[in-house]
């Protein structure tokens, strides 16, 4: 039984949604896959926030209809089609679906759009080799606990540093105070060796 006009525009309605939440939507021609076969693909995209439509392409062709963002589907809308519309984790969504393919042997990747650029299977395979959001999550983590570690270090270190300015300003003083002492009493013994000579001189 066909689906009647109401049901299509649900669809288109459906279609629309989900690309306005998505950066990336690739297109794989799915001839030959069993049903089973497109629910573990589906299982597998899951975790990466991706959503696989299959849909008739006049169906996707309408949705697109007047979007700049995703015009550049319309040419790759032709045979069996099934679209992957990636919402964030384009790297994760990639990764899936190449280890899909490998398992299936069925699959072809016609190709996507990101931000109004079509994309060929090359260019996906760059995204794909890109890290995903976890592992960026991962770095960023790991460099701002190298950070913490460094000032944390930087701060330990202050008191030491602090005692060694202070103890540095104290010998300098202290090497000061010497040096002054020792000029008095250099001074102390010239007013004596005076006094001594004036004294000789006053019995003569």
């Amino acid at each position: 039984m066909g689906r009647t006009l109401e049901n299509k525009k649900e669809i288109v309605a459906d279609l629309k949604e989900t690309l306005s939440e998505s950066t990336l939507a690739l297109v794989i021609d799915y001839q030959g896959l069993t049903v089973s076969e497109i629910t573990d693909l589906r299982r597998r995209l899951r975790p990466s926030g991706t959503v696989c439509k299959v849909t008739k392409n006049t169906l996707m062709g309408i949705a697109i209809e007047g979007d700049e963002k995703w015009q550049p589907l319309s040419e790759l809308l032709n045979g069996a089609s099934a679209f992957l519309l990636v919402k964030e984790d384009f790297s994760s969504a990639i990764k899936a679906y190449q280890e899909f393919q490998k398992v299936t042997k069925k699959t072809e990747l016609r190709g996507g759009v990101l931000e109004g650029r079509l994309l060929k299977e090359p260019d996906v395979k760059v995204l794909g080799d890109l890290p995903s959001k976890e592992q960026l999550i991962a770095q960023i983590a790991g460099a701002i606990n190298a950070l913490a570690t460094k000032i944390a270090v930087g701060i330990n270190e202050v008191p030491g540093s602090l005692a060694r300015a202070l103890q540095a300003v104290a010998d300098q003083e202290q090497s000061g105070a010497s040096t002054e002492t020792a000029a008095v009493q250099d001074s102390s013994t010239e007013s004596t060796a005076e006094g001594d000579s004036s004294t000789e001189s006053a019995a003569e």
